[in-house]
This record gives structure tokens, sequence and C-alpha cells, in this order.
């Protein structure tokens, strides 16, 4: 990934755990951004160009589950990867539902981390070729 390519938008309350992770994305050749709340996250998407969202779950005022719903109603093909520190199976599931792609405990492993990013790439990529055979199949006459 080309540092001008699509972003991966970082997405957590704890300044210098997400700078750190951005500055680490970057240096891995991502091109990463930051967001310091689930309304900054949802303000950037409206301008497009992020493919996925790497999302803390516990922020003030609007945290990760709330704004998770927000992403997949904005942008539906935008994937999400859930990062918390006090991981539940209820939080895990209530993200799987929402439409996370995947969710990872605080401190995840970077390469875990890449890898998962990724695969949630991946699928971006297999939705919207399929997304563009259907719209192909009906126009044909």
């Amino acid at each position: 990934m080309t540092p001008d390519g699509p972003a991966v938008l970082v997405v957590d309350d704890e300044i210098d755990f997400a700078e750190i992770l951005t500055l680490r994305l970057r240096e891995a050749g991502e091109n990463a951004l930051l967001a310091r709340s689930g309304r900054e996250c949802l303000e950037m998407l409206k301008h497009g160009g992020i493919e996925v969202v790497i999302l803390d779950v516990r922020m003030p005022d609007m945290d990760g589950i709330q704004t998770l719903a927000a992403i997949k109603q904005a942008a539906p093909l935008v994937e999400v990867i859930l990062l918390t520190g006090h991981g539940t199976v209820d939080t895990a599931v209530r993200g799987m539902k929402l439409g996370a792609y995947d969710l990872l405990i605080k401190p995840a492993d970077f390469q875990e981390l890449r890898e998962k990013l990724n695969q949630a790439r991946r699928r971006r990529r297999e939705q919207l070729e399929r997304i563009r055979n259907a719209e192909a199949a009906l126009r044909r006459p």
C-alpha cells in the first residue's frame, strides 16, 4: 500500500496509543490517518478514501459499538477492526452482528493486526467485485 492510496483510519481516544499505532502503520507503508473520537471518525468518512477503520471499543461520548453502527450505516463497505483492552464475549458478539470484521485485544500484536488489516481489505475487494458483477449482470439484455 502506498502512502497516497486508500486509507486506514485509527480511531482511539488514548492519544499516545493512537499516535504510536498510526506512526507504525505509516512506517509499514500504510496511508494511516487518526481520529480521536467516533464523531471525528464519521466526519472523516464523509470525505471518502477510507477502506478500513481500526476502532477502539471504549471511548467517551460515542463508544466503539455506536461508532461501528454509524460507520456501517454511512459506509457499509468500509471494514472495521475493533480493538479493546477490555474484551468480552458480549462486545465481540455485538460487534460482529453490526458488521465488524474482527476484534483484537489490546495490546494487539502488530503483525497480527497487519494480517487482519490485509484480510479485511481482501474481503472489501471481494464485496466490491460481487457488486460490480451483479450490476453488470443487471445491465445485460
